[in-house]
């Protein structure tokens, strides 16, 4: 009964060890077809990459396909603005409104007051500056110029440093024609210890 308990204890053993060494040799084409499918997963992302999309194009062939974008219009809604300078020079004899391009080099429109009044001694006087601006705004608008910077002067140097009456209905007068004003600077020339003033030491005889 021994022999056959001993005998049945190592089938049992045997049995127990192929158990064990079954899934040992299964395990291995397990881990090898794993290996494989990652190897073709990878062969197909790499093929993937490096062949194109069919949505993608050449930068080329999409600008080529597509719309041209035309850039969003300024003057859409509102009036396209276009900037000059307007330099008026008032002085007790005369006043000159002069309006020029941005860059002061192109002369867009020159009126004097002396151009509107029929007397010399009335050239300076606030009528007729506001005629000659609003004449030099209409000639500026006619010829596209909707905005201005506005440079008053005064004679300046020896001279009187303070624009004369006719400076501000001109630039009254600007503003009723419609052009739309920006900055405003004074650009009268001061002398810095300059020439010696006439009249000499007790001043001019009257």
């Amino acid at each position: 009964m021994a022999g056959k308990s001993e005998a049945t204890g190592g089938k049992a053993k045997s049995a127990k060890r192929g158990a064990k060494e079954k899934p040992e040799s299964g395990e291995k084409p397990k881990e090898q077809e794993k290996m494989k499918a990652a190897e073709k997963d990878t062969g197909e992302k790499e093929a993937s990459k490096e062949e194109p999309k069919k949505d993608d194009k050449r930068p080329e062939e999409a600008e080529a396909g597509k719309p041209e974008k035309k850039p969003p219009a300024e003057t859409k809604g509102r009036q396209q603005v276009k900037w000059g300078i307007a330099h008026i020079f008032s002085s007790e004899n005369n006043t000159f409104i002069h309006i020029t391009d941005i860059t002061g080099a192109e002369t867009i429109s020159r009126v004097s007051g002396g151009m509107m009044a029929n007397r010399d001694k009335d050239a300076s006087t606030a009528f007729p500056s506001m005629l000659a601006a609003k004449k030099a705004a209409e000639e500026a608008l006619n010829k596209g110029i909707t905005a201005i910077h506005l440079k008053v002067r005064a004679p300046g140097g020896q001279k009187k440093k303070v624009p004369g009456e006719g400076a501000q209905p001109a630039i009254r007068a600007l503003i009723r024609a419609g052009l739309r004003i920006g900055r405003i600077e004074d650009v009268t020339p001061i002398s810095h210890d300059g020439c010696r003033k006439p009249g000499g030491r007790r001043g001019r005889r009257v």
